[in-house]
Formats: C-alpha cells, structure tokens, sequence
C-alpha cells in the first residue's frame, strides 16, 4: 500500500516531479487547489526533467519518491518496465498540447528556419564543425553559433531530436544543456549570437526578451498547434499518475479531478 504522506503541519502532501515543459500547468493547478483545500493540501512540483521524472516515479510503491510525474513525451518501454518491476501501475493523461519554441535574442535578424537547417545545426556530424551561423545559411549572420536547450533527461530533448534530426537522443554534444527553461531564456536574451530550444510557456511568458522563429514559415502559436500547420514541433504533454496513490491518497485523487 502506498502511505499517505503528511507534513509537520498534518497537511496531507502530493508530490509531483518531472518535465520543466508541464512544470508551469502543474504549478498553476496546484496553487488553484490548494486555494481550494484551504491549508489542508501541500503540493510540492519539482523538475528534473521527464526522464529524471520517471526515474522518481518509477522508484517503489513502498517508499513514494512521486505521486504525479509531469512529461513532455510519452513513456518508453524502459521506464514502464522500471515501474513495473517497482510494482507502480499508473495512467497517463493527456493535458494539453505544446509547441516546442525555437528562440533566439531579440537583437538577431533572423526570422525563419527550416527543418533541414536546425537538422545541420544540431545533428552530431555538426559537434566541432558547424560553429557560425552562416556555416549553417550562408545568408545568415557572420556572428558565433551559440547554443542552448534542455538536458539528454528531458522529454523535449527526445522529442525535438526525433523530430529534427530523425533519431531520438541524437543531438551535436558541444551545447550548454539546461534542465532548468528559465536558465535558457536568461542565457538567450543575454547574448545576440544564442539560440535555444523548450516549450511554447517559456516563450509566452518571456516573449519581451525574446524572438520566436518561424519553423518552416510557420510560428509557434495555440492556433497553429491547433490547426496542425506548425509542424514538426507540436506535442501532447502528459501527466502520469500512481494509481495506488489515487486509491489510498484522497489528496492524489482529488488533486487529479481537479487538474
């Protein structure tokens, strides 16, 4: 049986951990319901990634790291076969859908970039070689390719390198990784010559200090996620939760119909 976990106050607790991407839906929700609870509900939201998520999640049924992992993919096989050796049955829910954002700093003409361009800027044949941004288009800036984006743990990695490079987890290996989105906004708005890649939220939430590239001519927006024209970046994000937790926590189960 899972324990129901309390504070020092009597509160009862629901641990969430996971994706930076989900990580501001999460947030929102689990101050909206604590509002709600009145004081009687502590929710806690971390962020390790999707990856570093479900290794929490996955841990033990007996010793509860996560009731809730928050991801910006779907679970591998590896990580269901963690669980399931963990004795952790869970179910996934789809919560909405995002556009992994490519960015640059607001001083940067650039406005537009291909699939085939950001595939020569990050695929693994460009690590050492492809390092100014007219190396990538030769109408591009003569300036330094500096780039940022999320850690080999997290979901958008997976997913941005799957779709881009046309394997998961390939990606060049002489950028600076970030687990953390807000890192990667503070590092491009600082510097003309950056790019980075996360979720649409981040975008939204720093569009004054930042420049959003149309990919393929289309930009990141909820409409065009919607209609389906901004591609190949649109994704579900999920929430995976403990089905223990739901049956044994009412905090689990009441957090959850109201997210």
């Amino acid at each position: 049986m899972t324990n129901i976990p309390v504070n020092s106050q009597g509160r009862s607790i629901v641990k969430i951990d996971g994706s930076s991407t989900v990580y501001p839906i999460s947030e929102a929700v689990a101050e909206e319901f604590q509002k709600k609870a009145r004081g009687r509900v502590q929710v806690t939201v971390g962020i390790s990634g999707t990856g570093g998520g479900f290794k929490k999640f996955c841990s033990s049924n007996n010793a509860v790291q996560t009731h809730i992992s928050n991801a910006s993919r779907p679970i591998k096989d590896k990580e269901k076969k963690m669980c399931a050796e963990a004795g952790v049955k869970f179910m996934e829910i789809p919560v909405a859908y995002d556009a992994i954002t490519v960015v640059v700093n607001k001083q940067n003409p650039l406005t537009n970039a291909t699939t085939a361009e950001l595939k020569k800027m990050w695929e693994p044949a460009a690590t050492g070689r492809i390092k100014k941004w007219n190396q990538v288009n030769s109408n591009w800036p003569d300036l330094p390719l500096k780039l940022y984006g999320p850690g080999a743990d997290s979901g958008t990695f997976d997913y941005f390198t799957d779709e881009i490079v046309g394997n998961s987890g390939d990606s060049r290996t002489d950028y600076t990784p970030s687990e953390d989105d807000n890192v990667l906004v503070q590092r491009v708005s600082n510097d003309k010559s950056a790019l980075a890649y996360f979720g649409y939220t981040y975008y939204e939430e720093n569009k004054n200090k930042l420049k959003a590239l149309k990919i393929n001519g289309v930009a990141p927006s909820s409409s065009t996620v919607s209609n389906g024209t901004y591609k190949p970046l649109a994704r579900p994000i999920f929430i995976y939760v403990n089905l223990e937790a739901v049956k044994s926590n009412p905090a689990v189960r009441q957090f959850v119909n109201f997210f």
